[in-house]
């Protein structure tokens, strides 16, 4: 069977070429099985129902319609990890540009040009560009998902103490976080305590905002706050204000915009977080490998709009996933739908309103029962895989 993708971004030809044998790229949507992603606003874009699954080549989300795709019955995936050593290795530019005024010196010497006493003046000048090291200096780091146990390890090793605050890390999380991170309890030690301060949480209605005035209420003035997560996550205007009240030393973001832009102690980065060609790399091969073990398997990997599934490479005669509410009888629906045929194994995952029933069968399913499944209330899709 052949399936066909339609890249909305430019995606990497390296994980493009994960594809293979049995896959072409189309221009179109209505004629694509699978859509590819990566910054495209897609909140305004109808997704024809032809459409099975949606991969973003990244992990930020905040640009894609989950539940207006869920009721469609479309898995969204995303690429959770793939490009955090990428911004780790930008949150400790960051600090550098933050502790080091590197850009203002590079300004300075560049500005020198034909003056044959540049290195008699250098002496003199360079003292206006004198900074502060890392080692010794406090981190908290908000956050500890892929990129956050990275950034949190790594600064372990350049010397510096490092607080880590994240009320759900996961278990898997806690295991691969050094045993040198201390663990905040409160967010108010992160600000109360910290030199430095990175954010890296998911943007969601409770973490909008999150930093907002009264962070810098407690701040140390000599701080830094470090953003290369999302610019929303953060009151910007209260970061401009404490900045210009003293509450506040310096604020790197990743997020160039008209409230930061040209502001005493702000650093902005034209949004390179992600932008290494390993990083680009990384998020497609993870994107692709997805979108082909949920169109040949049924499973769903890094699935945000739809829980988790897996069930292995589909070796029966049939295999048919059905996204559906979470509501009550709807497994013994099915299983009566499918009374004809014997069910050799079952997945049934829920997560809050939203459920995937994934089930092998040791029978080709019949286009009767596929309508009959479609038409119990509260089915939004069935995708029969063979």
């Amino acid at each position: 069977m052949m399936f066909r993708y339609m890249c909305l971004n430019s995606i990497s030809q390296v994980g493009l070429g994960g594809f293979g044998s049995g896959y072409s790229s189309v221009d179109s949507m209505d004629s694509a099985d699978a859509l590819l992603v990566r910054s495209a606003d897609m909140h305004h874009t109808s997704v024809p129902n032809n459409v099975k699954c949606v991969a973003r080549a990244g992990a930020g989300v905040n640009n894609i319609p989950l539940m207006a795709l869920a009721e469609q019955g479309i898995p969204v995936f995303n690429t959770p990890g793939a490009n955090a050593n990428g911004v780790k290795e930008l949150v400790f530019a960051a600090m550098l540009l933050a502790a080091r005024d590197v850009v203002g010196g590079i300004n300075w010497t560049a500005s020198q040009v034909g003056n044959e006493q540049v290195a008699k003046d250098t002496e003199k000048e360079k003292k206006k560009f004198a900074g502060f090291e890392l080692s010794g200096k406090k981190l908290g780091v908000i956050g500890l998902g892929a990129i956050g146990r990275l950034v949190a390890n790594t600064a372990i090793h350049l010397g510096m103490e490092v607080f880590g605050y994240d009320p759900y890390i996961s278990v898997d999380g806690a295991w691969n976080l050094s045993k040198n991170v201390q663990h905040s309890k409160d967010i108010k030690e992160i600000y109360a305590n910290c030199d430095y301060i990175t954010i890296h949480v998911p943007l969601m209605d409770a973490t909008r905002g999150m930093i907002s005035a009264e962070a810098f209420t407690l701040t140390k003035p000599t701080a830094v706050l470090i953003n290369l997560a999302r610019d929303v996550l953060v009151d910007e205007q209260a970061v401009v204000q404490a900045l210009e009240e003293g509450r506040l030393c310096k604020y790197v973001t990743d997020f160039p915009n008209p409230t930061v832009l040209g502001k005493s102690g702000v650093i902005a980065i034209p949004h390179l977080g992600a932008s290494t060609e390993e990083s680009e790399d990384n998020c497609a091969i993870a994107a692709v490998k997805q979108v082909k073990d949920f169109l040949e398997n049924g499973n769903l990997t890094n699935c945000v709009n739809f829980p988790n599934c897996q069930m292995g490479i589909c070796a029966s005669a049939s295999r048919v996933g059905i996204f559906h509410e979470n509501i009550k009888s709807m497994i013994s629906q099915f299983t009566a739908a499918l009374a004809h045929t014997n069910i050799a194994n079952m997945s049934n995952v829920s997560r809050n309103t939203l459920a995937y029933t994934l089930l092998d069968l040791e029978e080709p399913l019949t286009e009767d029962t596929i309508r009959a499944i479609e038409a119990i209330d509260g089915v939004y899709r069935v995708y029969v895989v063979k």
